[in-house]
């Protein structure tokens, strides 16, 4: 079988899949359309977010048999199509759970404890204790809304912090000793935090609007280590302008490319522009999944997933 590698990974991937046996050839800069010329000759795909894998391409992947995404989700791909051509769609969450559940945590003492606001002021000669007053974990309630790798593996590291946590999500019975499944109207009438662990679907695009915001009983911290198109970035800032959300950690931007590698080439928007001199916010640039280890961790799920169903 022939494997095409569209982005680079750790190395392991190919070295593996080379020991197995399969042919694995590489193509890093060519375009989609290019792609699609050759891609007839091949028997699987490997690939990050470079482009998206549509009907258009999947028609000329006439021997496709799957596709390998290195990394959480699969919404580069139209997922329906290629299920209906018998393509076998291949996915690694469990490759970065750990690392999106520490950065989320991180995020969040950052945020309670101002030690980003602190950081900067006192790199300039300003020191300020009173000012920089934070808040402790310990006994409040943190709602996570999608109970799958990463939101498990959030709440698995708030076990020790004396916290209550609570998921919502759209199956039932996902539940377990780390933390209680509830509905919706529950989660917004107790949570102080709410943390994202959701995909990018229909269901999740837009869906922390200011609709969503005002129906929390409590003002909240809000953290996104998930798809920044979940969140309407203006009504975020006019929820932090009101305080109604009391501070907000993004590892995801509404603004960011298909690819995940880029922002934007225009103008910064007015509400981004808002977060960049907020003091209340902290922003990272979609690496809550991205250390050293989760690196090896998602190719060695790949490979693994592979040599499960082709060897």
């Amino acid at each position: 079988m022939k494997i095409l590698h569209l982005d680079t990974n750790h190395p392991l991937l190919i070295s593996q899949l080379n020991a197995l046996g399969f042919l694995n050839d590489e193509d890093y800069t060519s375009s989609k359309l290019d792609v699609e010329k050759t891609i007839s000759s091949y028997d699987g795909i490997v690939i990050r977010s470079r482009f998206t894998i549509d009907k258009q391409f999947l028609d000329a992947a006439t021997n496709l048999k799957f596709i390998g995404r290195v990394g959480a989700g699969l919404e580069n791909i139209d997922c329906d199509y290629a299920k209906s051509k018998g393509v076998y769609l291949i996915a690694a969450p469990e490759g970065n759970q750990n690392a999106v559940g520490e950065q989320t945590l991180g995020m969040l003492l950052s945020l309670f404890n101002k030690l980003n606001k602190a950081d900067k002021e006192v790199r300039r000669g300003v020191w300020k204790r009173e000012e920089n007053r934070g808040l402790e974990l310990d006994g409040k309630t943190v709602g996570l809304i999608g109970y799958g790798h990463m939101g498990k593996a959030f709440a698995k590291k708030l076990r020790g912090f004396n916290v209550e946590v609570l998921c919502y999500d759209i199956k039932n019975n996902v539940g377990d000793e780390n933390c209680k499944q509830v509905n919706l109207k529950e989660l917004q009438e107790k949570a102080d935090v709410l943390s994202l662990h959701t995909p990018q679907t229909p269901l999740t695009i837009n869906m922390v609007n200011s609709e969503f915001i005002k129906g929390f009983k409590k003002s909240f911290w809000l953290l996104n280590t998930a798809r920044g198109k979940s969140v309407v970035t203006k009504d975020l800032v006019t929820a932090l302008k009101s305080g109604k959300i009391l501070g907000a950690a993004l590892d995801v931007l509404e603004y960011e490319k298909a690819s995940f590698e880029s922002l934007f080439n225009s103008a910064l928007p007015e509400a981004f522009q808002y977060l960049i001199q907020a003091d209340n916010v902290l922003l990272t640039p979609h690496i809550a999944g991205w250390t050293i280890e989760s690196k090896e961790k998602l190719a060695q799920t790949i490979v693994n997933k592979i040599k499960a169903r082709f060897c």
